[in-house]
Parts: structure tokens; C-alpha cells; sequence
């Protein structure tokens, strides 16, 4: 499955479950992960996604790194079911 359907499919979830969902993108940072889920108790989720079986580039490796390094919830998801877990434990 590409990676834009299961970010697609992922985002509805978290729609229907009360989140609000950007795009982020980074003027002058690259390798920023592709979303940023708000929970609605105020939890925020950084998701890169990712087609099955790819892996994150050594530079997003490096920038989940900084962001695990200052307690950010970051998590790369290949799949609809992985996606909605992750959803699921911040709903």
C-alpha cells in the first residue's frame, strides 16, 4: 500500500476520534516527520509515515532522535493497523 493511502486512512481515524490533524512541514529543518496529531485531551502525536517495509532515512533517524530527546511522542507507521494504534493509545 502506498504511503499517502495509509496516511490518509490513518488521519480519517484520527478525525473520527476527535483529532486534529496538520501537515507539518519545517522551513529549513528537513526530515521532520509528515503529521502532527492532537489528541483531544491536549496529547500531541508527531507520525512519519512510511510504505511497508521501507525504513527512515539516516536524516530522520537523526531529527526522531532530537524529538524522542525532548520527550515528544514520534513514531514512524507503515501500516493502517500500526497507525491506528498509535491513535488509539493517545485517544
Amino acid at each position: 500500500m502506498l504511503e499517502k493511502h495509509i496516511e490518509e486512512k490513518v488521519g480519517d481515524y484520527a478525525k473520527a476520534k476527535g483529532f486534529l490533524t496538520y501537515k507539518f512541514t519545517s522551513p529549513g529543518r528537513r526530515a521532520v516527520p509528515d503529521r502532527i496529531y492532537v489528541s483531544p485531551t491536549g496529547k500531541i502525536v508527531f507520525i512519519e509515515f512510511k510504505q511497508k517495509g521501507k525504513v527512515l532515512t539516516p536524516a530522520q533517524e537523526r531529527e526522531h532522535f532530537r524529538l524522542k530527546d525532548h520527550n515528544v511522542n514520534v513514531f514512524m507507521v507503515d501500516s493502517i493497523e500500526k497507525g491506528m494504534a498509535v491513535v488509539d493509545s493517545f485517544a
